[in-house]
């Protein structure tokens, strides 16, 4: 069994293909319109089936911005029957394609067979609505801009995202971050947040929550 999204603006499209993967024992996350995919459905997403022709924003276009947070397959379904619409398409990081009309048996067939030949590491991630934390590269994404953190700024964020909710002290994120015997006091906290919300706030209202007299959380 496998998480497929499929991403298509033809409803009845995305209602056989949904019909035809449950039969596999799939489950299966349908959208009309690239504009409606966030950064949080790509979680746990085990192979995605994308249409290239479509309003407002493009199959080849989305793929092209979003495929580095993508760990999974990506399938392109397409009406083109151009070359180079297809090498377009596998140029900025799909996996392979179907041609419209397609066999249901087909379409069954290469989705199943993708996702049993499914190697590709893992990103190790945590993604909390639309800030993405690589956590081997020590980086946080927000909405496809890359928030530019210092090493102790992010070691904050990072603290606060993976204990999402629950409310630090100064002196809680200080020893946690620092150790006990650092030569940074709690003001050098107050600070590093004061700088994390500038650089989150010039895209998304800062996730990081005062808690008037006890500390901060994650939103």
């Amino acid at each position: 069994m496998a998480k497929i999204l499929v991403i298509d603006d033809d409803i009845a499209i995305c209602k056989l293909i949904e019909t035809a993967l449950l039969r596999d024992g799939h489950i299966v996350i349908t959208k009309n319109f690239a504009t409606e995919v966030a950064v949080k459905d790509f979680k746990q997403i085990d192979l995605i089936l994308l249409d290239i022709m479509m309003p407002q924003l493009n199959g080849i276009t989305f793929c092209r911005n979003y495929r580095d947070m993508i760990d999974c397959p990506i399938l392109f379904l397409t009406a083109k029957t151009m070359e180079q619409d297809v090498i377009e398409g596998l140029s900025v990081g799909g996996d392979d394609y179907i041609k419209k009309p397609f066999n249901v048996w087909e379409l069954r067939a290469r989705v199943n067979a993708h996702i049993r030949r499914e190697h590709r590491d893992k990103h190790q991630s945590l993604i909390l609505n639309d800030c993405v934390f690589d956590l081997s590269e020590k980086t946080v994404t927000v909405k496809n801009n890359l928030i530019s953190l210092t090493k102790s700024e992010y070691e904050i964020c990072e603290l606060l995202a993976r204990n999402k909710g629950q409310i630090f002290s100064l002196e809680n994120i200080l020893e946690k971050i620092f150790g006990f015997h650092s030569e940074s006091d709690i003001s050098s906290i107050r600070v590093h947040i004061k700088n994390i919300r500038s650089k989150f706030n010039a895209v998304i209202d800062c996730p990081i929550e005062t808690v008037w007299g006890v500390g901060y959380k994650w939103k």
